[in-house]
Order: C-alpha cells, then sequence, then structure tokens
C-alpha cells in the first residue's frame, strides 16, 4: 500500500507500506493491502506503519480523515509529531496537541468576545439613527 501524511502546510510521509493501525472515536483499527475501501475520523493518538522492509514506525498525528481508496492510504490531519521513541511520542502527542487545544479554545473564546462587541456597536448605530 502507499500511504500518505499530509498537513495543511505539506506532503508529511509517504511510505510503502504492509499494514497500518490508527485510532478513531469508536477504537484502534488496523488496515492491510487488500481490505476494503473506506473513510473514518481519526482521533489524536499514535499512526503505526509496518515499512516494507517490516519495521515498525510511529507517527503522532492530530485530529483528522483517513481514507483508503485502492491501493493507497491518506491520512490528513492537523499536525504530526515524529519520533522513534514510543513513549517519548505518545507524551510529546499529549503535550502538544493538548496545548494546541487550548490555544484553540482561546482563539475561539476571544473571537466570540469580538463577534459580541460588534453586534452591540451594529445596535447602537442603528438606535442612533432611529
Amino acid at each position: 500500500m502507499e500511504l500518505r501524511i499530509i498537513t495543511p502546510e505539506r506532503v508529511t510521509r509517504h511510505d510503502h507500506v504492509h499494514r497500518i493501525v490508527a485510532e478513531a472515536s469508536d477504537g484502534v483499527f488496523g488496515i492491510l493491502p487488500r481490505h476494503m475501501d473506506h473513510v473514518t475520523q481519526l482521533v489524536a493518538g499514535v499512526l503505526v506503519f509496518e515499512a516494507e522492509k517490516g519495521v515498525e514506525q510511529f507517527v503522532g498525528v492530530n485530529a483528522g480523515t483517513l481514507v483508503k481508496a485502492g491501493p493507497t492510504v491518506m491520512v490528513a490531519v492537523r499536525d504530526v509529531v515524529m519520533s522513534d521513541n514510543l513513549g517519548h511520542l505518545r507524551e510529546r502527542v499529549e503535550t502538544e496537541f493538548r496545548q494546541h487545544t487550548e490555544q484553540e479554545r482561546e482563539a475561539r473564546s476571544a473571537l466570540a468576545r469580538l463577534e459580541a462587541h460588534m453586534i452591540r456597536r451594529f445596535r447602537e448605530l442603528q438606535g442612533a439613527h432611529q
């Protein structure tokens, strides 16, 4: 199979693999070359794949989508973390992706306050012209 892991910025990995193990919201699943085509949502976690030489490799992925179409598996995620040490990788995934989640929450909160302020100002301006 051909595995491509892409982020909004670039293609992070492009490998030929024998199997893939990933995590969705309903649990961990595996993909082999002759499995049916499908699409699934991934949760933040560790994606494992076996390269052609039989060596397992690990990639930390943030939430995203996995699409298997024929011999190609595309994994589109917001961010990836690379490491050869599985324990260290799990720690980095939790730390970095948790930090991203917190930053996103703060940004959404600031945007909501800005939108509320703009609506109040529009109403004030409307009231002044009536």
